[in-house]
């Protein structure tokens, strides 16, 4: 929804949250529901009724649990029923530095500082302990803003007895305790308290009059940005930049002006503004986030307006790169359908608004910020968070390198007649193994971003997949996959719980079936997923091979699929079929199991892979 997109009017959707939150509902779009607990040290009320709209819109449903006002500390640290039962998905914990409750006096020697930091500090570590002991949930939680007034001046920050000297200490614990715990994240509201206008943020009438910690203004701002945290957890991400180019990544137009006369680097103040956006993109890329090109222009006048000597994007940093007269949104799909992604995975970034209109009316699903001017181009990208970071994963890392490979593979397939003789040459190896430490991360990200393979669509944090992985009442395998153009990383999960042929989970309601008596001789597959971009090389095969495997070594006979239909998962309804499982039953929603009975001869199904040695 355009009124929900940055920059945004704070005002209006105040205003009009009724009414914006029915215009969401009323589209119909399939939305990921999660529990959110917001456990409050001030007034919560408006940013959970803020926070709703932006999760919304970013396609995830949220049910709230709100705390009694100032009461965050005691709703995590003693029993709470209502809390237990509410069973969240993640935990946002609101406090600002109104819940500091002591700060240094002038009098305190340093010892006695250093104790008021360790009191202060112990105050929050031992709930977030105790809620991650509970609860097996993500935390997010705020660190502090600054003070809005400075008792000791531009010492405040210096002196070992100024306010915001200790704020900053304090917050570097929490960084310190976030950077060791991997479930745990800080929501920023030092930068936005900074980004917005200290004064204006603190303005002490709303704390006074409302205990708000922020006045009132500024809650969308603080409820978009902790959306852009939620939202990244739970696998909602964008995947890619597709960038224009003439008056997007360099002043004037190449084809016209040639490329001597561009404005870019340090030679005039537009050169420079355009250089520092080409810097901001190139830092993307290093995160992972794939860069193409989509822009009206000669190949050839492409390629050499990157290649410009004070560019600091080259050619070999884009993995497409579409200069032509097509329609830019037809070469927009183009992208999504050979990177093999979804156009809801890209950003389009066009200094033209009549381009702009045309992607975002004939391209559904792909966002199309309004970039104003060049020297707005950074800001507005930034604080959209359309590429949001929580954890940063070598694979991600590797992303750019991993589908610029995919894309070799693709040419080298166009060599060969036999399909299967195209498979043998890429000289595949694979790795299956129960779930490693050294991947949780990667799993948790792959079962919130994986979608259109994606049998049940479950969604699970990484201390869920902790837990299934020491829980000996299920099976979890992952898949890596290298051949001769590179490494594709962790590319495949599978979870199963053990059971019985009777213990078939209720629909929608997959893992919470009791356990029946009897001997545990069937796997009920809770989840089985694939990265896109290893889509067609028997990954799945292999996949299969490894569970039939792991389920003889366990005496396990009998293996139940599941299948719930999505608006994205379409492609794999006959999964199951094609891996020799039989239709037991499917509803009038598509929902369907299917049943395979390991045979004492079992062939295996993957011919083409080397896995594990």
């Amino acid at each position: 929804m355009r009124e929900l997109e940055y920059p945004f009017d704070s005002e209006y959707i105040l205003k009009k949250s009724k009414k914006i939150k029915r215009e969401l509902l009323e589209k119909g779009e399939q939305l990921l529901t999660k529990k959110i607990a917001v456990l409050g040290g001030s007034t919560t009320h408006d940013i959970i009724r803020v926070l709703e709209l932006f999760l919304l819109n970013q396609g995830i449903r949220p049910e709230f649990y709100e705390s009694e006002y100032g009461q965050f500390w005691q709703d995590a640290m003693f029993p709470n029923e209502e809390l237990e039962n509410f069973s969240p998905d993640l935990i946002f914990i609101h406090t600002s530095n109104r819940n500091i409750t002591k700060y240094p006096a002038m009098t305190d020697t340093t010892g006695q500082i250093e104790e008021l930091l360790q009191e202060q500090f112990g105050h929050f570590e031992v709930m977030w302990d105790k809620l991650e002991e509970t609860y097996h949930c993500p935390v997010i939680q705020n660190n502090f803003e600054y003070p809005f007034y400075r008792i000791l001046g531009n010492q405040d920050a210096v002196d070992i007895h100024g306010r915001m000297h200790f704020i900053n200490r304090l917050n570097d614990r929490f960084y310190q305790y976030a950077s060791e715990h991997e479930n745990f994240y800080i929501n920023d509201m030092n930068y936005m308290a900074a980004a917005y206008g200290l004064d204006r943020w603190a303005d002490p009438l709303y704390w006074h009059m409302y205990k708000y910690a922020m006045c009132m203004q500024a809650i969308p701002e603080f409820a978009f940005n902790l959306s852009n945290i939620i939202k990244a957890i739970f696998g909602k991400n964008k995947k890619s930049l597709v960038l224009d180019l003439d008056n997007t990544l360099w002043g004037g137009i190449v084809g016209d002006d040639g490329v001597e006369n561009l404005e870019i680097g340090q030679e005039t103040s537009m050169g420079q503004v355009y250089s520092e956006f080409q810097t901001y993109v190139k830092a993307q890329r290093d995160l992972g986030v794939m860069l193409n090109v989509d822009s009206k222009n000669e190949f050839d006048n492409a390629k050499a307006g990157l290649e410009h000597p004070d560019g600091i994007l080259k050619p070999d940093d884009f993995i497409l790169i579409k200069a032509n007269w097509e329609p830019k949104s037809k070469n927009i799909l183009d992208i999504a359908g050979e990177l093999n992604i979804l156009p809801d995975s890209l950003v389009f970034v066009d200094d033209n608004p009549a381009e702009r209109e045309i992607v975002r009316t004939q391209v559904p699903g792909v966002a199309v910020p309004e970039i104003g001017t060049p020297e707005q181009y950074i800001r507005v990208l930034d604080h959209s968070g359309f590429f949001e970071v929580t954890r940063l994963s070598e694979d991600d890392r590797k992303r750019n390198d991993m589908y610029k490979a995919n894309l070799e593979r693709q040419k080298q397939q166009e060599n060969f007649g036999d399909y299967r003789e195209y498979l043998l040459s890429l000289e595949m190896k694979g790795t299956i193994r129960p779930f490693e430490q050294i991947y949780m991360a990667r799993i948790a990200q792959l079962t919130n971003k994986s979608n259109q393979f994606n049998l049940t669509t479950r969604r699970y944090t990484q201390s869920e997949i902790e837990n299934f992985a020491a829980d000996d009442r299920y099976i979890t395998l992952y898949g890596k996959l290298e051949d001769k153009f590179g490494d594709n990383g962790v590319v495949s999960v599978v979870i199963g719980r053990k059971g019985t042929v009777d213990d078939i989970p209720a629909y929608r309601e997959m893992g919470t079936a009791a356990d029946t008596a009897g001997e545990k001789n069937v796997l009920h597959l809770e989840l089985w997923l694939m990265s896109c971009r290893v889509l067609k090389r028997d990954m799945e095969f292999a996949m299969m091979d490894g569970v039939v495997e792991a389920c003889r070594k366990c005496g396990i006979t009998t293996i139940m699929g599941y299948y719930y239909p999505t608006a994205k998962n379409a492609m794999v309804k006959k999964f199951y079929e094609s891996q020799g499982f039989v239709l037991q039953e499917e509803t009038k929603e598509g929902i369907s199991i299917w049943k395979f009975t390991i045979p004492d001869e079992y062939v295996l199904q993957n011919t083409v892979i080397a896995v594990n040695g």
